[in-house]
């Protein structure tokens, strides 16, 4: 049959199970390809579906099945109890004899999002959207360091309100909200305890305004579906998307979406915009207004705004310009970044 269908796909998704309390059905996933951090390339991600309360654990690779179920024991299970159901993609860990036969003797059922519907296991998934939405802020410049930010990132997770609930994750978990940094202001006499407490503070402020700002304008986003193009002014400040621009870092997952902030030079026509670009960049300066956002304060070290430095040689460009085009230019190390 050679007609292409103009039907709606048959088959609506099917929902999980509602759970009527905490961790009695959890979802799972993996965050995979990261750059090593104290050995360490994969996070194992585990979110309870009631409370959206979830634990982020730091492994050494991809793990097999039973290496996955040991983890879920340790981090998971002996604080919370067995659950009622585990759901997950497809991978090989997930669709073997082990896993199906582990649980099955401990009582616990297995489900499996469909092969081209991912969404029954939505939870996880933005989960990993968030958690390396939250790395980006501290880590695009040094993303070797990724795993010393984990504990802040669950922590701000399990401290966000959440609009299903109306509870933190805490909350609906321990029944209470644990305090944040409830040390007095005075420094302490321990130079080492005292900057660990002030570093703390700096991280989890600016880490909560991020968060918190990033999920008001997916909210906005969500509510409005607006398509009309923001139009821009000579002199306008904004932030450049790196989606067909290729950085010289190691892992594009914590990698800056944005770099910038560069001003608005003229606009070409309704939709194309010129920019006033660093000498060293050589790429052709106009953009599609899908490319570039309003520049807004940074909520964050990694994205404040900071001096160029020339590359030491001249970038490897692939393409002649990126007028929304896919091919992909190449940048040198250095640049200032927006992470959101």
């Amino acid at each position: 049959m050679s007609t292409t269908p103009h039907h709606l796909p048959e088959g609506k998704l099917l929902p999980l199970p509602v759970p009527h309390r905490t961790w009695t059905h959890l979802g799972v996933d993996f965050a995979t390809d990261l750059p090593p951090s104290k050995g360490f390339t994969t996070i194992l991600v585990v979110v309870d579906r009631f409370s959206k309360a979830c634990k982020f654990v730091p492994l050494k690779g991809l793990p097999t099945a039973l290496e996955t179920a040991e983890a879920l024991f340790h981090h998971a299970f002996r604080h919370f109890g067995l659950p009622e159901d585990i759901v997950s993609d497809r991978r090989p860990q997930f669709i073997s004899r082990v896993w199906r036969e582990f649980f099955n003797l401990l009582g616990v059922s297995v489900s499996l999002s469909s092969g081209y519907h991912p969404q029954t296991n939505g939870q996880s998934e933005r989960k990993i959207q968030e958690l390396c939405r939250f790395l980006r802020v501290y880590c695009s410049n040094h993303q070797e360091t990724w795993s010393q930010f984990l504990p802040w990132a669950e922590y701000t997770q399990n401290s966000l309100r959440q609009e299903t609930t109306g509870l933190t994750p805490f909350q609906c978990v321990l029944g209470f909200q644990p305090p944040l940094f409830p040390w007095a202001e005075e420094p302490s006499d321990v130079p080492a305890v005292d900057r660990w407490f002030r570093e703390s503070e700096q991280d989890w402020n600016a880490a909560h305004a991020h968060l918190q700002r990033a999920i008001r304008r997916h909210k906005d986003q969500a509510d409005t579906r607006q398509t009309h193009a923001h139009e821009y002014q000579p002199g306008d400040l904004v932030w450049l998307s790196t989606r067909d621009i290729r950085l010289h870092l190691p892992c594009r997952k914590l990698s800056p979406r944005y770099i910038g902030p560069f001003p608005v030079l003229t606009q070409i026509n309704p939709v194309t915009y010129r920019l006033k670009l660093p000498d060293h960049y050589r790429i052709a300066p106009s953009f599609h207004v899908s490319l570039l956002k309003p520049y807004t304060e940074p909520v964050s070290p990694s994205s404040t705004e900071h001096e160029l430095d020339p590359p030491h040689s001249p970038p490897e460009i692939h393409g002649d310009n990126i007028y929304g085009s896919r091919r992909s230019l190449t940048l040198g190390d250095g640049v200032a970044n927006s992470s959101t």
